[in-house]
């Protein structure tokens, strides 16, 4: 066996050049690839010598398969070697892709460059601004064959109703409904980037996640649970109420302090307390709360985790309610606790700008590891009995 260059590997060339996209965006008008020459592994002196049968049959495979035989594809570029007992022979070295069409035809690429080319019209007549991104994207071009006169449909609604304030299930156009867009967002938020003016994108959103927020569509609403502890204070006799964060920022309850809470559990077991209520914290991220001016002068408690991740989420907290103060996250509560101690999955060590002296005693002690190995106590551990002892020396 010899690695002499097959007509097999030229065509497996040319392939991964459509594969890459360069043939893709040539056929657009991008930079030319044809004429092309391949370089090809060919038989030295020594191979002449000793295997001149082989390299008559290799030479012969190349010729058959070249555009003088099939009449598409490549020509032999040829050079002359003078061989000690041989004498003169000619070789050939390279095999030339003259025009676009042979390489093509030589990948069995026609139809899929015709079907290119018609795509890119059809795009550019609708969207001139994309020409660049269509030479750059030959092979997305490609891809979404079956969906650009949809797609095409959406960007000319979207350009028409900027930033439109309404839920992509609003959108009315014949044959899509929300789960096209919804599948397309990232192809779709290329494409909007490009033909929308400036100030119907906002940019400080990054992401198919944040593809309504981007484009001034409304997203479904982040929901806010909380109960009030006073009976006195209920809404309309409810107590236990999850509204859209827009609506809870309207609110305005009559309360004097508020506990925040990152167990629903013990969000419904909270005992009642005059003049109180309780929310569901949920973790990490707070800015949905934040507009809710009405709770800025309440006394507020927060009650997490006691792990890395709990005093992380209160130092997180502190920077929309500064005042906040933790409830049941101290040194006492852990140790009346010690049967319950967990170990935390994931510990940080981040520095924590806004924890109190007697938390930061704490969290140093649980992120450099000074009591247990990632030592963790979950709320839900907490003895109730504690925790209502507790609750009665804050109010």
């Amino acid at each position: 066996m010899t690695n002499w260059t097959k007509p097999e590997d030229i065509r497996l060339r040319l392939q991964r050049d459509w594969d890459k996209g360069r043939i893709q965006a040539a056929v657009l008008g991008g930079v030319a690839v044809f004429p092309l020459r391949i370089p090809l592994r060919r038989p030295g002196g020594q191979d002449l010598s000793t295997q001149f049968s082989a390299a008559r049959q290799w030479i012969a495979s190349l010729v058959a398969a070249g555009k003088e035989k099939t009449g598409s594809g490549y020509t032999l570029e040829w050079d002359e070697i003078r061989h000690r007992q041989l004498g003169k022979n000619h070789i050939p070295v390279a095999a030339l892709i003259e025009t676009e069409e042979d390489g093509l035809a030589l990948i069995g690429k026609k139809g899929e460059a015709a079907r290119l080319r018609q795509l890119a019209a059809d795009i550019r007549d609708r969207f001139p601004d994309l020409d660049p991104w269509i030479i750059k994207n030959p092979r997305e071009v490609l891809e979404a064959a079956e969906l650009w006169p949809r797609l095409l449909n959406v960007l000319e609604w979207v350009a028409r109703n900027p930033c439109p304030g309404i839920y992509l299930r609003s959108v009315d156009l014949p044959g899509i409904d929300t789960k096209f867009i919804e599948r397309n967002r990232g192809l779709l938020g290329e494409l909007l980037d490009i033909v929308l003016q400036p100030d119907a994108i906002d940019l400080s959103h990054i992401g198919k996640g944040s593809f309504e927020r981007r484009y001034g569509f409304k997203t479904k609403p982040t929901l806010v649970s909380f109960r009030i502890l006073d009976p006195n204070l209920r809404i309309h006799g409810l107590s236990y109420l999850t509204v859209a964060d827009e609506e809870f920022a309207g609110l305005s309850i009559p309360v004097r302090r508020v506990f925040v809470t990152e167990n629903e559990v013990n969000l419904l077991a909270f005992p009642e307390c005059a003049e109180s209520m309780v929310l569901f914290g949920s973790g990490y991220g707070f800015s949905h709360l934040a507009p809710a001016e009405w709770l800025r002068d309440k006394e507020m408690f927060y009650w997490g985790d006691i792990d890395t991740h709990g005093f992380n989420i209160l130092d997180q907290w502190r920077s929309h309610f500064p005042a906040t103060r933790s409830l049941l996250m101290d040194r006492a509560t852990l140790l009346a606790h010690r049967d319950f101690w967990g170990k935390e999955d994931r510990p940080t060590a981040r520095d924590l700008e806004r924890l109190r002296p007697e938390e930061k005693s704490l969290y140093d002690d649980l992120r450099y590891d000074r009591l247990a190995p990632a030592l963790r106590l979950e709320q839900e551990q907490v003895g109730f009995a504690w925790v209502k002892a507790e609750i009665l020396r804050k109010i």
